[in-house]
């Protein structure tokens, strides 16, 4: 199995999320033979989408030469895309979605109805394709936080997604936190099992990914400085 991980925080592999993707990945890899590749959306060159449809119109090919054309051909060529990001603004940083806005050439300006709402005609075959996207953010509970870019994601891959989102996620780069990180990180090994086996993940466990991993009011202090 094909993973190919489109990272889009600044920090590369010293993200906070990228702790927990780590994790999921390495719960994957005990279940099944994966073979892992790991963009980091802010290292490559990734110009922004001008909105020309030139790409819709003339079988795929973008009129900017950049880095885009081969990340496109990796995505095509693998199983399952895994977004991991933090929440910048209630949506992904700019680097992954720039990228995001540049998977265009995989579509058509043809549209079709699907259910309720039109969606584009692929150019590519991505019909292979599955979706895991994994976010943290800063605040002490998900609460009207991951809505915006859960949304997002849902639409921009109706089919075969799986959402993990996990409050409180600064705490990952915090040695001195191990005794609760540790915890939430085997919930996400046991997350990535359960994906690499059955293509799914219980709700139940990703309730409890989900949660915090102490009081709200006990990490919005510490955040705080010690004030109350």
């Amino acid at each position: 199995m094909k993973i190919l991980v489109l990272n889009g925080s600044p920090k590369r592999e010293q993200s906070d999320v990228m702790h927990m993707t780590r994790a999921f990945l390495e719960g994957m890899k005990e279940a099944a033979d994966v073979q892992v590749t790991t963009i980091h959306a802010i290292d490559k060159h990734i110009e922004y989408c001008t909105g020309c449809f030139a790409c819709m119109h003339n079988g795929g090919t973008c009129v900017h030469d950049d880095d885009m054309r081969g990340i496109l051909e990796k995505m095509l060529s693998s199983d399952v895309l895994l977004f991991s990001f933090p929440l910048y603004c209630y949506g992904m940083p700019a680097p992954l979605k720039a990228l995001i806005d540049r998977i265009l050439p995989l579509s058509s300006m043809s549209m079709e109805k699907v259910g309720d709402r039109y969606e584009h005609v692929g150019q590519a075959d991505f019909s292979h394709l599955r979706y895991v996207m994994i976010c943290g953010c800063g605040f002490p509970n998900s609460k009207h936080n991951f809505e915006p870019a859960v949304a997002q994601f849902k639409l921009l891959f109706p089919c075969g997604h799986t959402i993990l989102t996990v409050p409180e996620s600064p705490m990952f780069n915090v040695p001195e936190a191990k005794p609760v990180t540790g915890p939430r990180l085997a919930l996400l090994r046991e997350a990535g099992r359960a994906y690499a086996e059955t293509g799914a993940i219980p709700e139940a466990l990703i309730q409890e990914i989900g949660s915090p991993m102490i009081p709200e009011e006990v990490y919005a202090a510490i955040v705080n400085g010690g004030k109350q």
